[in-house]
């Protein structure tokens, strides 16, 4: 029989991130507790010494002792109020930050993957908005165990009074019992609406915001807005479930208490008629039914844990998604190989490579080329295992990349992006990302080779100038993102679009540099210009998903259709009376390329005027 987190791995996620964050804040949450139940405790003892109190004044005597201690009892209530009120803040401002950084490390764990499947909008409004609502589940269910002692309580007390008084008490507690389950249930389920409608916004909002400038530049400013706000009428009608369900539950409180508390008092004065209680007794009777029938404390903090506990499945769905495994096999010496193994991968339901088969030589360079969607950046993630393909392997040196160490894969790849991310306060900091211990000579140095050094003098500070008072282009951002690439070193260094901002000199500089260094690293680069694919010494030609051809480019550049890549002409839609030889269906690059699918020769061997 299968458990419940089985059936829901979301839900068992949740619970497990909640009783791990409780134990997170262990003592402080048992401590909360204490002084919670120490002020119910002390709740309970005052309506006790008030009656005494008035016995003994109505009587003439001596109560100086007891008018103290009920002094002494109000001055401890609001003393431990005010403890109560710090540990709480303590204990949700705790776990929301364990929160906060549990799943920002999963999230980076997971990759792209978390991203694709919530948006990184709605990825934002869970790790902010819904981990600060699950935060406040550790105080609240310390907190409900004192609100639970309370009306405990007041029952006993009316039981030791009289027990007449606590079984007219008793035989409206189902009434009560069933109202609180109703609130838990209906709350959870409104909260949970409530939430889905405030990740969709966040979501649109994330994209209208990314987009500004192309919002702006079309005047969509309105229907942009709309769509943003698309989600606000369910919003709306999740929210106002939420007030309606505990309006409801209030009102049948206010209708059902009152009833028991004036049930309990008539008795009372019944009794007191008889001569079984005395005056101060039904003035304690009365307030211990205030007690007992406090189900205004217990909705509150039942719809709190409600709404707390449908933030958390939130957070249990993102920690539902698998992060990257690394294994524990060294990476041996070795040139940097990179071998790509009937690689097919999926995204969105839609095979992007399928069966790709390629053999890239240590100390060579291979230019990945093809339409817009031929699936480049996806192989070029595949490469350096930001991405797991669906089927196949990916090799270094001979090593699958996933039984690599972290430590070993990172260090052996460097990365470039079209558009990267500069992490870190400076722009020093961010050349260094990921080095153990950049030397300035050698992040200056990698800047030099990627002509970013003359423009990050200029800056008010150079390299300690914080990186968001460092303005600069699109190619200047490029040229950062080279430089920390080439800081970073590695046997293989995947550029992925990274010179698509650049001018043409520039860029000619850069690659001359780039593939000047000589043997000792292989490179990997996405490429859309023809003259950074002349560069290289073999060239990939993506079309459907597979490697249509491999080939130093000016062999290629016979085709038709591979000229069209680049825009220069149209060829048919498929050529068959080419020099380069048709692949196999399964993606590789038929037979003829030296006994080997896929296999690229070094430039030099390349010139026998047929596709290697």
């Amino acid at each position: 029989m299968t458990s419940r987190a089985d059936d829901d791995p979301a839900a068992g996620h949740a619970r497990t991130l909640l009783r791990t964050a409780t134990r997170y804040s262990g003592s402080r949450c048992a401590a909360l507790c204490l002084v919670s139940i120490a002020a119910t405790g002390a709740g309970l003892l005052l309506p006790a010494a008030l009656g005494r109190a008035l016995d003994l004044l109505l009587a003439h005597a001596p109560a100086t002792r007891w008018v103290l201690c009920c002094a002494g009892l109000v001055l401890l209530l609001g003393l431990l109020d005010a403890v109560q009120t710090v540990l709480t803040g303590t204990v949700d401002a705790r776990t929301t930050a364990w929160l906060r950084r549990r799943l920002t490390g999963h999230v980076l764990g997971a990759g792209p993957r978390a991203a694709d499947r919530f948006g990184s909008g709605d990825l934002v409004a869970r790790l902010v908005g819904n981990a600060a609502e699950a935060g406040t589940t550790p105080a609240a269910r310390a907190a409900l165990v004192a609100a639970l002692a309370g009306p405990v309580g007041g029952v006993v007390a009316l039981g030791l009074i009289d027990w007449w008084l606590a079984a007219v008490f008793l035989a409206g507690a189902p009434v009560l019992a069933l109202l609180l389950r109703a609130v838990s249930r209906d709350t959870s389920e409104s909260a949970s609406r409530y939430q889905r409608a405030q990740g969709r916004i966040a979501a649109a909002l994330a994209e209208a915001v990314e987009g500004v400038r192309t919002v702006r530049a079309a005047g969509t400013e309105d229907r942009e807005t709309a769509r943003v706000l698309r989600p606000l009428p369910d919003l709306s009608r999740a929210g106002h479930r939420m007030w309606r369900v505990q309006g409801r539950a209030a009102a049948r409180a206010v209708a059902v208490a009152p009833l028991l508390q004036l049930a309990v008092v008539a008795v009372a004065g019944v009794l007191l008629t008889r001569g079984r209680l005395s005056v101060g007794e039904v003035l304690a009777s009365s307030r211990y039914a205030v007690l007992a029938t406090g189900v205004g404390v217990l909705v509150g903090r039942l719809a709190g844990l409600a709404r707390a506990r449908a933030a958390a499945r939130r957070l249990g769905e993102v920690e539902a998604e698998p992060t990257t495994a690394f294994g524990t096999r060294r990476l041996p010496d070795g040139p940097g190989r990179l071998e790509l193994r009937g690689v097919t991968a999926r995204r969105g339901g839609r095979t992007v490579l399928d069966g790709v088969d390629l053999d890239v030589p240590g100390g060579t360079t291979l230019a990945v080329v093809g339409r817009s969607g031929s699936g480049k950046s996806l192989l070029a993630a595949l490469a350096g295992r930001l991405a797991d393909p669906d089927a196949g392997d990916v090799l270094l040196d001979g090593v699958p990349l996933r039984e690599l160490p972290h430590n070993d894969l990172r260090g052996a790849v460097g990365y470039a992006f079209a558009r990267p991310a500069l992490l870190g306060g400076t722009i020093g900091q961010a050349l260094g990302l990921g080095l153990p211990s950049p030397s300035p000579g050698r992040i200056r140095e990698a800047a030099r080779t990627a002509l970013a050094d003359d423009f990050v003098r200029r800056l008010p500070d150079g390299y300690d100038t914080a990186v968001a008072d460092a303005p600069r282009s699109g190619g200047e951002s490029q040229r950062l993102g080279l430089a920390r690439a080439f800081a970073h070193g590695g046997r293989l260094l995947i550029l992925d679009d990274a010179l698509s901002s650049l001018d043409t000199v520039t860029e000619r500089h850069i690659t001359d540099a780039l593939f000047g260094d000589g043997p000792g690293t292989t490179r990997l680069l996405v490429a859309h210009r023809g003259a950074t694919a002349a560069c290289a010494d073999a060239v990939a030609w993506l079309n459907g998903g597979r490697v249509r051809a491999v080939g130093r480019h000016e062999e290629l550049w016979r085709l038709a259709e591979y000229r069209a890549v680049f825009g220069e002409g149209a060829g048919p839609a498929d050529t068959g009376d080419s020099d380069v030889p048709p692949v196999s269906d399964r993606g590789g690059n038929g037979e003829g390329h030296d006994g080997m699918s896929g296999r690229i020769r070094p430039a030099a061997a390349a010139g026998d005027g047929t596709a290697p």
